[in-house]
This record gives structure tokens, sequence and C-alpha cells, in this order.
């Protein structure tokens, strides 16, 4: 992250609660941000600050919105080709709104207003502001063009303002969703490809499974979201669990080049010398074979690491739907409850043959003996991660398409102290 972060606008016609695809990118962007340490602020002509993610400001102005009466009714004369008597004095009257907004901000991040005509005296501001220098840095996000809209091209027309929704300025940033967009922006406004970047949309984990906070957390902490292959044991710290063999299997995976990380969920009894023995035992065997990054206990996970820490069975929860895999090295079970735990939220389980596995797993789960070497059994694991196609997926989305990785790897260099400005 900069070690010096700006302050954003992001302007639409709309905000938050308003339904929309590009309204649940600024909402995705602002709570992205604001995590990142930016301040935040969305500009727009409808939208409630209560909407936004908590410490995100909100700026109306009533006259960007696209279905404010006299926008509208300028809108309806625009589409059949006419320039209204009116038109300079409304893109005037916006240029006097906006321009102690804008100036206030490091980056204005402007959603479809230069590609879109349903608010063209605002695209014609917006303009004005730029000519005038009293925007420090804009970044146009084209998430749609009218001019090259089959549903929509016929609603503008050659010369100004429309010509304005297909220009190129080259004080402007220009973003898209993909590469068949950029190529579309690119002939539009018949500039070079390397003028307009393409940045995905991205998801939220915390979001899209449900974590709790303490849950979203722990997963940060633990690194999940970089790692090629995630192996959960949500099983106690005792000798009938193998966590000596788990940590074999894990040096294994990293010999051959897996970034992965291993999760055990329980805690040792701390209150019993011989498990908390048996706990330290197992630490000096995970620096011995130097998987002290990969594999992690949640005991020693928590907000301060010098402190023991547990969870709940919502957090292990959380971290059953964001793992990729269920291991169970167990000498021994009684029955074994991750094996339905793993079954219900859709993760394989790889494990011995404990009594779940055996009576109610049957060919639905991999067994294997505690006896084959740990080297065998990660090649087994590596070999179902690359042939099957969801965990491929899962991996790829978790690794570049999260918003916080979006937002490190493709927009902060395109910010004004970014490396790409």
């Amino acid at each position: 992250m900069k070690a010096d972060h700006s302050s954003i606008a992001m302007l639409h016609y709309t905000a938050p609660p308003v339904v929309g695809g590009v309204e649940a990118v600024i909402q995705a962007h602002a709570r992205t941000f604001l995590e990142a340490g930016y301040q935040v602020a969305v500009v727009a002509g409808r939208g409630e600050p209560a909407a936004l993610p908590e410490g995100a400001a909100f700026v109306h102005v009533p006259q960007m919105d696209s279905r404010h009466p006299q926008i509208a009714q300028l809108g309806t004369a625009l589409e059949r080709g006419q320039v209204p008597d009116r038109f300079d004095d409304w893109r005037d009257l916006l240029v006097d709104n906006l321009e102690p907004i804008v100036g206030r901000y490091d980056d204005l991040i402007v959603h479809n207003l230069f590609t879109k005509h349903f608010n063209l005296p605002l695209t014609a501001a917006l303009h004005q502001l730029l000519d005038d220098g009293a925007v420090r840095h804009c970044i146009a996000w084209c998430h749609d063009f009218t001019w090259t809209s089959p549903s929509s091209g016929y609603k503008v027309h050659p010369g100004y303002p429309w010509d304005l929704l297909r220009t190129h300025r080259p004080d402007v940033i220009y973003v898209v969703v993909s590469e068949r967009r950029q190529r579309e922006l690119a002939s539009l406004f018949d500039c070079a490809l390397e003028n307009v970047h393409v940045v995905y949309n991205g998801v939220d984990p915390q979001e899209l499974l449900g974590l709790s906070d303490e849950g979203a957390a722990l997963a940060n902490r633990l690194g999940l979201w970089d790692s090629d292959l995630i192996l959960l044991m949500p099983v106690r710290v005792t000798q009938a669990k193998n966590i000596e063999y788990a940590l074999q299997v894990a040096a294994a995976l990293k010999a051959q080049g897996c970034r992965l990380r291993l999760i055990l969920t329980g805690p040792p009894d701390p209150h019993s010398a011989q498990s908390m023995a048996y706990f330290e035992s197992l630490r000096a065997l995970r620096r011995e074979l130097d998987v002290e990054e990969e594999m992690r206990f949640v005991f020693e996970s928590g907000p301060d690491p010098a402190e023991p820490y547990t969870i709940a069975a919502q957090v292990v929860g959380d971290l059953f739907r964001a793992s990729d895999v269920v291991f169970m090295p167990s000498h021994r079970e009684g029955f074994g409850m991750p094996v339905l735990e793993a079954g219900l939220v859709g993760v394989p389980m790889i494990c011995t043959a404990v009594p779940a596995a055996v009576e109610i797993g049957g060919a639905d789960v991999t067994v294997f003996d505690r006896e084959e070497p740990p080297a065998a059994v990660a090649g087994r694991i590596l070999t179902w991660a690359e042939q099957s196609p969801v965990h491929r997926l899962r991996r790829r989305v978790r690794q570049r398409y999260t918003w916080s990785a979006i937002l490190e790897r493709e927009i902060e260099p395109l910010l004004a102290s970014g490396e790409g400005a």
C-alpha cells in the first residue's frame, strides 16, 4: 500500500441505495479504498449517506441526476438531435456547483459520465472543469459507451455536445472493464490501446463467503487469499490427530513449489503440561521442516500473537468456507465430524479411514493410509488441485480478483501519486 494515501471522489449520476451495476462497483470501490486508508467521497445526483460504507462522505448535487426534471427535459430534446437554448446555462450551473467540490480531492474517478449520454450538460461541465484546470487528476471509468451501443447509439448525433462522448483527452486516464471494451473504446477514440487501461471487476471474499468480521480478519492475518492451496484441519492439538504427518505433507507441498496454508483450528489444553509440551514439539518440528509460514495454528494467530487465541464454531465455519480441502491424517477418531461439515459446505475431504469417511463419505472422500509417505499424499493433493477446474478458478479469483488485490495491483498505480500517473 502507498505510504501517503490520497483523497478520492467518485462521481456518477446516482449512488447507493440506487440499484445498478455501476452503483455496486462504486460501493465496492468505496469500501476497498476506505480499508486501504484513503479518504473517500461519493458525489452524485441521487443517493443516501447511510447506504455507503462507514467513513465515506456523500456529496449531493441534484443536477447530476439523469432523472432531474430539467435535465431529463433537456435529454429528450438532445436525443432527437436538438441542442436546447438553455444547454449552456445548465452546463455552467454544474460547473459552478462542482468546481468547489472537485478541487478538494487528489483524484476524481468519474463513472460513465464521459461516455454515456444520460446527462450531457454534466459531461460538458466536466470537460470545462478540466479545461479550466480545476481538476487535479481524473480517471474516467468507462463501463458503457453510447456511441457504439446497439440500444442507444441512435440517441447521439454528430457535433457538439454529443461528440464529447467520443473525444479522447490526454489529461484523463481511461479505464474499461475488459479487453474487448478496451479495443472498442480505443477505436471510438481513435487512440492507441495503451491509452485505455483494463481493470476487471472484483469480488469481496468476506461478503461472498459470508464471513464474520472476526473470521475475515483471521483469514487476512493467515494470508489465505494469496495462497495456492488452503488445507484446513478443524481439530484440537492432540496426538491422535497425527499433526506431525500433516507438517510433513506441508513440507512436501512446499518443496514442490506450492504456496500453501495449512490451518489447524483448535487449541492445545493450556491447563495440561503434557498438551502444551506436545504443542511446543510441533512448533519445533515446524521450524525444522521450514514451514512456519505455511502451517499456522489458530491458537497463535490472534490479533496479538503473544496471546493465546481460540475461536467459536461460527469462525470455524468461516474457515471451512474459505478453505480448499479439509485434511485429517488422524491416527484415530471416535466419529470424525469434519467429514459431515466438509460435505455440507462443499469442500473436498482427504483423510485416513475414520468411521464417518468409511461409513458416510464412501467413495466421495479421498482416503489414504497413514503409512503412505507424506510426499506421495502431497503429490495426490497437487494432482487433484491442478485437475480440478473448480479449484483452479477459485485460486485464480482469490489471488487476482479480490477488490483489495485489484486495488494494489491495478488501481493504485493509476492514482495521482501512483507510479503510473
